[in-house]
């Protein structure tokens, strides 16, 4: 997400300072929706009647959806724009569109400004319907567009924040093999739930979603911790979740407490993990060590912090057996082979330490 504190000097045209970029994660797909906008100044007439000249004399808004015209037939519409029939919500949503699509563009704060004093104290809720719209009918970068303009205006908006989670989240769904593109709506979707649950706490359905959003990194501790405030959360004592009724609420709870219990061992072997890599070798190898044999066996994970462990606490043969182990479970693991390379080599086994080493040369190689 984009601080709105934090912007370069595109925002203002007679900003000369040299203030540091902050590249936005998504604008780069949002942005390009806007590429046929067509832009004219509304005509100093109207802007006079409807007491804006102050915040949009001689600034050029986005004219051709609201319009139908193109190109020169835009500047008409503009200045005959008091007795055209032409929407003015129509021309505020596509402000919002600029604006969300583009956080640095250059009329952003004379945009957020008009759309303020246009619809009021309306300005923020109306966009969040008008991004909850667009949502339901599966334009989802668009609701995203609509609703960080939303949030421009309202940053602490649970509304906002929430459907923009979402509207996210569906984004990287649909980026399919676009590995970049679903891992940037990722980022911004997980963020946007994790400051949803720091502005509003007792707001249950931040929980759920950010809840997997850890899930799927394989934090387990970190899932578990947010999916108990979940259940803390919508246990009914707030009228948080009103938007869904008891026998939704009542299923999504459900859904947790399976999810929960299905957590107890990933997490315990996520303590496990931690306690290795933290140095704790023997209280780490000690819980690992019960998850050898059953469903994590082939979790080939499991295998490289027990093969770090037992290289720690001085038992070669096992770290060997254990990092070979790995290359079973996954055969193109360079940090596998140099730990049996350096295994060979101080052992004096010259020859397959040397074999581990033209294996990594190999690897490395395919890869670049």
């Amino acid at each position: 997400m984009i601080d709105k504190d934090n912007q370069d000097n595109r925002n203002n045209p007679d900003n000369e300072a040299d203030t540091e970029y902050i590249e936005d994660r998504i604008s780069r797909y949002l942005g390009v929706r806007n590429h046929e906008m067509i832009f004219a100044e509304l005509s100093s007439d109207y802007l006079n009647r409807i007491g804006a000249a102050d915040i949009l004399l001689g600034v050029p808004v986005p004219l051709n959806a609201a319009s139908g015209e193109d190109g020169l037939e835009a500047e008409a519409a503009a200045a005959d724009i008091g007795t055209r029939d032409m929407d003015m919500r129509t021309i505020l949503f596509d402000m919002a569109r600029i604006v969300g699509g583009d956080p640095y563009f250059v009329y952003t704060d004379k945009y957020i400004e008009f759309i303020s004093y246009a619809a009021g104290e309306q300005a923020e809720p109306m966009l969040v319907s008008e991004g909850a719209r667009a949502a339901d009918n599966g334009d989802y970068e668009d609701a995203c567009m609509l609703l960080r303009a939303a949030l421009r205006i309202e940053p602490k908006s649970r509304a906002a924040l929430y459907l923009y989670g979402r509207a996210c989240k569906a984004c990287q769904e649909l980026a399919d093999e676009d590995e970049e593109r679903a891992a940037r709506y990722k980022a911004e979707a997980m963020e946007t739930f994790e400051l949803l649950t720091i502005l509003h706490p007792e707001f249950a359905m931040g929980y759920y979603f950010l809840g997997y959003e850890y899930l799927n990194l394989g934090l387990y501790t970190k899932t578990k911790l947010t999916w108990q405030d979940f259940l803390k959360y919508s246990s009914g004592t707030e009228l948080e979740t009103s938007e869904m009724d008891d026998d939704m609420l009542s299923g999504l709870r459900d859904e947790i407490s399976a999810r929960l219990e299905e957590l107890e061992e990933p997490v315990r072997i996520e303590e496990g993990c931690n306690r290795i890599m933290t140095g704790d070798y023997q209280g780490g190898k000690d819980i690992l060590d019960g998850f050898r044999e059953g469903r994590y066996g082939d979790w080939w994970p499991l295998w490289y912090y027990l093969g770090t462990a037992e290289v720690a606490l001085g038992h070669s043969e096992a770290a060997e057996e254990c990092f070979k182990r790995v290359l079973r479970l996954y055969p193109s693991n360079t940090d596998a082979m140099e730990e049996l390379a350096a295994i060979y080599a101080i052992r004096g086994d010259e020859d397959s330490a040397a074999k581990y080493r033209n294996k990594i040369r190999i690897v490395r190689e395919k890869i670049d």
